[in-house]
């Protein structure tokens, strides 16, 4: 049981911690609006993924399965959602204010994760991996442990983001992030379209 455990704590940090949709907008947000404000965003972010999770580990895991279209389809609608919401980062006022109202939203980490195509292949893998035909206890131990892991992971970034506002004293380099921050945004839906679309399966 503890070596399941293990696993179960590996895969969630490997996932959660690695760079994604999610996590860039989480340490740009933290730049642009300090930490606080982006704990809205990243509680929304945690429970949607764990929610998706849920969903996915015990009923639509067999849809995702079975239909692989699905994932390609959500593939282009979710990273047609990211590619907006990297153009907002980019082209975002290069001012640090931490009392502005326009940080990111609870509703809207919630709604990234359901449109994020990382998110599912994360909840369709991590439920194959730990699902048991016998007992759902190793599934409820899995969305616990991700619950935790995914937040703490999702609030380091906010936290990363908080401090390197510092060290962005001004709004050329405000400016510089947000372009770089907003196109990496993009780039990566780009990728997630690729892979998921035009990648030839084997």
């Amino acid at each position: 049981m503890m070596s399941l455990l293990v696993s179960m704590c590996v895969f969630s940090l490997a996932l959660s911690i690695s760079p994604g949709p999610v996590n860039m907008v989480i340490v740009s947000s933290g730049v642009n609006h300090g930490f606080r404000r982006t704990i809205p965003y990243v509680s929304g972010a945690t429970i949607g993924f764990t929610l998706l999770l849920i969903f996915v580990s015990f009923g639509l895991l067999q849809l995702v399965v079975r239909y692989p279209l699905f994932l390609k389809a959500l593939a282009v609608s979710g990273s047609a959602f990211i590619v907006y919401i990297g153009y907002k980062i980019a082209s975002a006022d290069p001012q640090i204010a931490v009392d502005r109202k326009n940080a990111p939203t609870f509703m809207q980490g919630f709604a990234l994760q359901w449109l994020n195509p990382k998110a599912w292949m994360a909840c369709a893998s991590g439920a194959a991996l730990f699902s048991d035909p016998k007992t759902t206890a190793p599934l409820l131990v899995f969305v616990a442990v991700y619950f935790l892991i995914c937040y703490l992971s999702l609030a380091a970034w906010a936290l990363l983001g908080d401090r390197a506002a510092r060290y962005l004293n001004s709004a050329t380099r405000i400016r510089l992030f947000n372009l770089s921050m907003g196109g990496l945004l993009i780039a990566t839906a780009i990728y997630l379209v690729y892979m998921q679309v035009f990648q030839p399966t084997s």
